[in-house]
């Protein structure tokens, strides 16, 4: 090990009891999805779906995790992993979004957190990350109020099942992308350009994390959302409203009636629509006590309000429309900064920035990095992948969080998106996350250099935590 090297990892220390995770999601990594009883998800419909995804491609099989998962929790243990982040399948567990309980599905999920306790790994369970059943989807959708009742009885359901295997939940994963990817941009299932549906999912997503909270109980919960750091392209008033409109409906919208108990009017003000979806006592129920808020970061958003503006690298893969209902004039300008393979600026003073302000402008809750993350242009040689980018992606975020903590943000953990190479949404098998290769047509995993590197600053800093004895 060089001296450089050396230094790195000295400075990459954390405070005793700190998360080290990784993250997945069901329908990006089981497959198996006619096994045991599993219903249709929105995602498996949308899949089917001609130039809905690049190259055709679906999730039927993934990269076998349904059952591959002793193996996978094994390359965890390999790398030291304290904390496992990943989503229950709804229809698994409900196959048409309600009524009786499919053991098989919940059997699925013992097995897999049997198997991590078993390696001294603490599961961390999402409840929903994006695989609506799609019969819920023809009732109406995340647009149907009905959808948040029924989620409330799902929660409930994987909740009683699963509460002596699983210590800390969180209820609905990245809704603003579930809301408005899926319902006004149509780029994610179940790919619907409905502007006024999709402030309605939103809504009724914050309003089933609410309602979910309550049915769980005593449980340990919290809720999800991806935040941005928002900068205006100049300072001209046009820019400067861009970006007080993009950070409202990524960030406010959400945190607010999370955290607050409220819609920030200006917000509301921007949308121009008939509120009328939203009832008494709603705001109330969505803002229920949580333990932790867990915060999912990529990178930053350069805006501008400017007519003609340049569209943003990260646009989606097929053709949709904004996501931005109410602010569809606003474009995403490239700042500057290193990207990512999906176009995505490499930005760590964002995460940093995002975590401080938090802790600053809410209630003061714990903190947790549930997704952070880069896709590159992977190559395997000669058994090994020299993922210098990703390695140094790590290196830079994990360096922000370091300094959160030492401003004084209570950030408890951080967990690496992904675990693995996956199914990425709308992008198919071309985008490659993962800590782990996977060779698709195999299955066969080789831990990356990213990983390796990993599970290096996790051991060292577990080495340097107080035992019980």
């Amino acid at each position: 090990m060089t001296t450089q090297e050396e230094q790195t990892r000295s400075q990459l220390r954390f405070p005793a009891g700190f998360a080290w995770g990784a993250a997945t999601s069901a329908y990006q990594i089981e497959g198996a999805v006619e096994a045991d009883g599993r219903g249709t998800s929105i995602w498996d419909t949308f899949t089917r779906t001609p130039g809905r995804v690049v190259g055709g491609e679906h999730a039927d099989v993934a990269i076998d995790h349904y059952h591959r998962f002793r193996e996978d929790v094994g390359i965890m243990a390999e790398l030291g992993l304290s904390a496992y982040r990943f989503s229950v399948s709804w229809p698994r567990i409900q196959p048409d979004g309600s009524g009786k309980a499919n053991a098989r599905g919940l059997d699925f999920y013992k097995r897999l957190t049997d198997e991590l306790r078993g390696h001294g790994i603490d599961p961390w369970l999402t409840l929903y990350h994006w695989d609506l059943p799609q019969a819920l989807e023809d009732a109406g959708g995340w647009p149907n109020r009905d959808t948040a009742l029924r989620f409330a009885d799902y929660a409930s359901t994987v909740h009683d099942a699963l509460k002596d295997h699983v210590h800390t939940f969180s209820t609905v994963n990245e809704p603003w992308c579930a809301a408005f990817l899926g319902y006004a941009s149509g780029e994610h299932a179940p790919g619907r350009r409905e502007p006024e549906s999709a402030v309605r999912a939103a809504h009724h997503l914050n309003l089933a994390h609410g309602l979910a909270v309550q049915a769980m109980g005593a449980a340990r919960v919290g809720g999800c959302v991806n935040l941005y750091a928002v900068t205006p392209a100049t300072s001209s008033e046009e820019d400067l409203d861009a970006a007080r409109r993009i950070d409202g409906l990524q960030n406010r919208f959400f945190l607010d009636a999370l955290l607050t108990g409220s819609y920030p009017r200006d917000v509301l003000d921007d949308l121009g629509m008939d509120l009328d979806f939203i009832s008494d006592g709603d705001l109330k129920t969505i803002n229920a006590p949580i333990d932790l808020l867990l915060v999912n970061y990529y990178s930053r958003f350069t805006v501008s309000g400017a007519p003609g503006g340049k569209a943003s690298a990260a646009a989606a893969p097929t053709e949709t429309a904004s996501p931005w209902v109410g602010s569809e004039h606003v474009s995403f300008v490239n700042g500057g900064r290193p990207v990512t393979a999906m176009g995505w600026e490499i930005d760590q003073d964002g995460l940093l920035e995002v975590l401080t302000r938090v802790a600053r402008d809410y209630p003061r809750l714990p903190l947790v990095v549930s997704e952070n993350g880069a896709a590159f242009d992977d190559v395997l040689e000669q058994g090994r992948v020299h993922d210098a980018g990703r390695r140094d992606y790590f290196d830079a975020h994990l360096r922000a969080c370091r300094e959160a903590i030492e401003a004084g943000v209570p950030l408890e953990g951080y967990f690496a998106w992904s675990l693995m190479d996956n199914f990425e949404w709308a992008w198919g098998y071309g985008k490659r996350f993962g800590l782990v290769h996977v060779d698709f047509e195999t299955q066969r995993r080789v831990l990356k250099d990213s990983a390796l590197w990993y599970a290096e600053i996790i051991r060292q800093n577990r080495r340097h935590e107080p035992t019980d004895s």
